[in-house]
């Protein structure tokens, strides 16, 4: 089954959705119950500081691919039209959101890899396999109820009724079963929809769920009052009985996911392909539950945010007795630095070269020293809203008129005291935004500036920039931009 070849490894990336850096037992967390994550960090790297590229879904998983910024590759938003065509919006119109980009995966099936997709797609017409995949067990939308989901077999929609973290897994397992007999090496994606909303007790198992509403403090996340810039259309925790029920379905869904992480892992060892395959885990963004007194991520306010929590993300790297093992990696890193990571490990070319921001860290993957990273910095953006972090500071622009943010994270680790207006820090602030600026010049893509985009956090309709060819592109439902009340759960 598969490849046994250590030069050419098998890849498993498992990508969930919406879950914290904060939400794993491994990473410090003792009420969340993540046996196999803290099984993956056992036997690999645990990464404390890796970051989204944006702190949305479809945009961040683009970034992850591609290994480019929304403002190259045009995906500002979570994608709420042409993903299928039983949405509402446009008719339903498919719009293949990375037609004639490159994605590692492109790489990957050129050099003979058999290329699987089980779970969440979201970045344009989920009815087509696209980027290399030859297996497309997907998602219809992003995400959805965890029983009954819109989900694509063979082109069609179909309601599946199982619980979709479940069902995602086992068509992973069908992938895997089907190579059975070939000595080619295969990359798995399995993207689950979990932990994202909705956490009614009614969407998760009973038992588990359960467990957590009547056993649970959850004095692993703050109570605080509600952030001011909370939308309506986050969930509300304000009161202690909705906050429990919250982080009751949010816990659920962590564990339920982390039970079939399981079954895979499983599944590898029993057939002896664990040491030949390299598992990444992390989720295409962060999460606040209740940090900040927010329930969301970068738009679960309205201007967007850049809380850690909402950028920094889990990122587990596993291969036993070829990867460190048990070891914690403390520098900044970037999602944006997962494709040239994964193409230089596996002794491929990376396409795109100088035109790419991240930068590989292959030799740290094998036990190797890594000189130049000591002053490393990450960026994100979230349309016109643009962050640079360094180990000690962080800088957030909103363009054209603000609110900018500054956060001293040496002695505000938790950001919370915004230091813009501090005498003290002006110099300091005048050197980032500059930096910021240079390095957003010099590898954005003007057709496509999300500066230049009314990107507000409710969804995306079309392309970016000339190929949207005129249409409205992002949604501006300013009706649901007030704080306040409980509205719609946020897309994303």
């Amino acid at each position: 089954m598969a490849s046994r070849d250590p030069n050419r490894p098998n890849v498993l990336l498992v990508l969930t959705d919406d879950q914290g850096y904060w939400a794993m037992g491994c990473a410090g967390n003792p009420e969340i119950r993540t046996p196999n994550l803290d099984r993956l960090a056992e036997t690999g790297m645990r990464f404390e500081n890796c970051f989204c590229v944006s702190p949305v879904c479809s945009p961040a998983r683009a970034s992850l691919l591609t290994g480019r910024i929304p403002s190259q590759h045009g995906v500002h938003d979570w994608i709420r039209a042409g993903n299928s065509t039983t949405e509402p919006e446009r008719g339903g119109r498919l719009v293949e959101y990375l037609k004639g980009q490159i994605a590692c995966t492109n790489v990957l099936a050129e050099q003979g890899y058999v290329c699987g997709l089980s779970g969440k797609w979201h970045l344009g017409d989920s009815h087509h396999a696209q980027k290399g995949f030859s297996f497309w067990e997907v998602h219809a939308r992003g995400g959805g109820p965890y029983y009954n989901a819109p989900m694509i077999r063979q082109g069609e929609v179909y309601e599946e009724p199982g619980y979709v973290t479940d069902v995602i897994t086992d068509n992973a397992l069908r992938f895997l079963h089907a190579q059975e007999g070939s000595d080619d090496p295969f990359y798995l994606s399995v993207h689950y929809t979990a932990p994202h909303s909705p956490w009614g007790r009614e969407h998760h198992p009973d038992g588990i769920y359960d467990e957590y509403h009547g056993g649970c403090a959850f004095a692993s996340v703050p109570l605080l009052p509600m952030h001011p810039w909370q939308v309506n259309s986050a969930p509300y925790g304000g009161d202690e009985a909705s906050r429990r029920a919250l982080l009751s379905g949010y816990f659920a869904a962590v564990t339920a996911m982390d039970l079939n992480v399981g079954r895979l892992l499983d599944r590898l060892e029993s057939e002896g392909l664990r040491e030949n395959t390299l598992v990444f885990f992390t989720s295409d963004n962060g999460m606040n539950m209740g940090h900040h007194g927010i329930y969301g991520k970068g738009n679960g306010t309205f201007p967007q945010n850049m809380f850690d929590t909402s950028v920094k993300v889990p990122m587990l790297i596993s291969r036993p007795g070829a990867l460190p093992e048990g070891t914690v990696e403390r520098g900044l890193y970037s999602h944006y630095d997962f494709l040239p990571t994964l193409l230089d490990y596996l002794g491929m070319d990376c396409p795109g070269g100088e035109d790419l921001p991240g930068r590989s860290f292959a030799p740290l993957l094998r036990g190797e020293g890594m000189a130049g990273r000591e002053h490393v910095v990450v960026y994100d953006e979230y349309g016109p809203v643009r962050m640079i972090r360094s180990r000690d500071f962080k800088y957030i622009h909103r363009y054209p008129y603000g609110p900018h943010e500054f956060y001293d994270l040496q002695s505000d680790p938790g950001e919370e005291r915004d230091l813009f207006d501090s005498p003290d820090h002006q110099e300091r602030i005048v050197d980032m935004r500059a930096e910021l600026e240079e390095w957003f010049v010099r590898y954005v893509d003007p057709a496509v500036d999300g500066v230049r985009e009314a990107v507000t956090g409710k969804g995306q309709l079309g392309l970016a920039g000339p190929a949207g060819r005129g249409e409205e592109r992002f949604a501006d439902d300013w009706g649901y931009l007030s704080t306040g009340t409980k509205r719609l759960e946020v897309g994303g």
